[in-house]
């Protein structure tokens, strides 16, 4: 039996901002968003260029305060093939929570969601 990752979600308080935001730090393209008939929620599906990966990113009206995160125990990671480069945009992006001295750093996205940069294995 074989398992592929198909996509994850996380909920966001504004999907324009938020997709803006992946687009910019991560390169992911919007490959399709649904809206509910009566405009109370979205989902945005975001994707790697090169990968069916998929990021949901899922908005709902009566949910715009922010979220309470708890204890940030999930996250997400990437890799990336050009680190220094990509820790160079998210500089200038200010984005950037904790360098980690292990050889990774952290982003935070505008929702407070940390992702986890690592560099690609060679």
């Amino acid at each position: 039996m074989v398992f592929q990752f198909s996509s994850g979600s996380i909920r966001v308080t504004d999907l324009e901002r938020s997709t803006a935001f992946y687009r910019e730090a991560l390169g992911l393209t919007e490959t399709a968003c649904r809206r509910s008939a009566d405009g109370s929620t979205a989902a945005a599906l975001l994707t790697e260029r090169d990968a069916g990966d998929r990021l949901e990113l899922c908005w709902q009206r009566d949910g715009c305060t922010p979220y309470d995160l708890g204890e940030s125990e999930g996250r997400l990671a990437v890799s990336t093939d050009d680190y220094e480069g990509a820790r160079a945009l998210h500089r200038r992006m200010n984005c950037i929570c904790y360098e980690d001295p292990r050889g990774s750093y952290y982003i935070s996205d505008p929702d407070g969601y940390w992702l986890e940069i690592l560099p690609r294995p060679a």
